[in-house]
C-alpha cells in the first residue's frame, strides 16, 4: 500500500505557510470536524448506488452462478469554499468476485448472493493551493444477500423451467430480500479514508417485476440501515440516518442471454453526525446507467455497463463509471 500524502496546516496562528508531512490521515493532523466530514465525502464518493437490473428474474432452482466484475471511477467532489479544498476528484478501481445459489424456500423461488470487493483509489486535491493525494488498496466489506420472490417465479428445476419460461408471455414477481455488508473490509481507526466502514449496513428490498412478450419493467425500493462505528477516527463514534434508495430498469430481451436495459435510481437522506454534532451531509444523489448482456454460450455470459450520478446538493460527488462483468452457470 503506498503511502498518504497530505499538507499539513499550522498550529501556529503566525504561520501562514501550510507545512507538509508523510503519514495516514489522521496522525497529528486535527483540521477539526467540519474537515473531517469533508474527507468522509471524497472516501464515499465512489460507493454509489448499486443499479442492478435482472435482481429479482426468474432462477432455476439448484443453480450456481459465479461472476467477476471490474469497475472503473471517476469524479469530483463539490465542497464548501470554508474548508479551502479546491479541485478534489477521486478514482478506483474495483474488481468483485460474485456467487449465487438458487434453491426452494416454502414452495417459493429463492436466492443467496455473497460478494467481495478489493479496490484501489486514489483521492486528490488542493489543500490551500497545496497538492494533496490520499492512496487506498485492498479489500471491501463483504457483502451477503437473500431473497425470496413472494409471487410468480415459481421453483421449478430442469426441462420444467425451461417449459414454463417458453410459455410465460405476461408475468409478474414480487420479491422480498435482505442485503448485509459486513464490517470485513480495511479499516483503520486513525484515518478517515477507508474501504472498509467498521459498521454493519443492512438494506431490507422490496421488488417487482413486470414482463410482456420481450419487455419487462423492473422496481427496488431499499432502505440502508446503518450501525453506530465506535472506533471512527482517533475514538470518535459516527452515527448515520438511514438511506432511501429506489431504483427502476427498462429492459428487452433479444433472445435468451442477448438484452439490453436503461436504468435510473435515486437516494435521499444518510445525513452523518459526529459526537453527537449532526453534519451537512445528506446524500440527494441521481443516478443512470446503461447495460447491456451478451452471451457466450448457454453457460457463459458477458455483461457490459455505463453508470453516471450526479449530486443535488451543494456539497456532494459527480461520478462516472465502466463495468464489464463475466458470469459461469453450472
Amino acid at each position: 500500500m503506498r503511502r498518504d500524502t497530505l499538507p499539513q496546516p499550522s498550529m501556529n496562528a503566525s504561520q501562514s505557510t501550510p507545512q507538509r508531512r508523510s503519514g495516514s490521515i489522521g496522525r497529528g493532523w486535527r483540521p477539526g470536524a467540519a474537515a473531517a466530514i469533508v474527507l468522509l465525502v471524497l472516501a464515499g464518493a465512489a460507493r454509489g448506488q448499486e443499479l442492478e437490473p435482472r435482481r429479482w428474474g426468474h432462477l432455476p432452482v439448484g443453480a450456481n452462478f459465479a461472476g467477476f466484475g471490474y469497475v472503473y471511477t471517476d469524479g469530483g467532489i463539490s465542497l464548501d469554499p470554508v474548508l479551502r479544498i479546491e479541485d478534489a476528484t477521486f478514482e478506483m478501481h474495483s474488481m468483485a468476485l460474485k456467487y449465487i445459489h438458487s434453491f426452494e424456500l416454502l414452495d417459493k423461488s429463492a436466492r443467496f448472493e455473497l460478494t467481495q470487493a478489493y479496490q484501489e483509489g486514489t483521492w486528490s486535491g488542493l489543500l490551500d493551493g497545496v497538492p494533496t493525494s490520499v492512496d487506498r488498496s485492498g479489500w471491501g466489506d463483504t457483502v451477503l444477500r437473500f431473497a425470496v420472490n413472494l409471487f410468480g417465479a415459481p421453483p421449478l428445476r430442469g426441462e420444467e423451467f425451461a417449459a414454463y419460461r417458453a410459455g410465460a408471455d405476461r408475468e409478474t414477481i414480487v420479491g422480498v430480500g435482505l442485503a448485509v455488508a459486513l464490517p470485513t473490509g480495511e479499516y483503520f481507526d486513525d484515518r478517515l479514508i477507508n474501504l472498509g466502514a467498521n459498521r454493519f449496513n443492512l438494506r431490507p428490498q422490496i421488488g417487482f417485476v413486470h414482463g410482456w412478450g420481450n419487455w419487462s419493467v423492473e422496481f427496488t425500493g431499499a432502505v440502508w440501515i446503518f450501525t453506530d462505528n465506535d472506533d471512527f477516527w482517533n475514538g470518535n463514534r459516527l452515527e448515520q440516518d438511514p438511506l432511501l434508495a429506489m431504483q427502476s430498469h427498462l429492459i428487452y430481451t433479444f433472445r435468451p442471454g442477448l438484452w439490453l436495459g436503461a436504468s435510473l435510481g435515486y437516494d435521499f437522506g444518510g445525513r452523518s453526525t459526529v459526537n453527537g454534532d449532526a453534519k451537512d451531509d445528506r446524500r440527494n444523489q441521481l443516478s443512470w446507467a446503461l447495460s447491456l448482456g451478451l452471451p457466450v454460450n448457454r453457460q457463459v455470459g458477458v455483461k457490459l455497463a455505463y453508470i453516471g450520478s450526479r449530486s443535488g446538493e451543494r456539497i456532494g460527488s459527480d461520478s462516472d463509471s465502466i463495468a464489464v462483468a463475466v458470469s459461469v452457470l453450472w
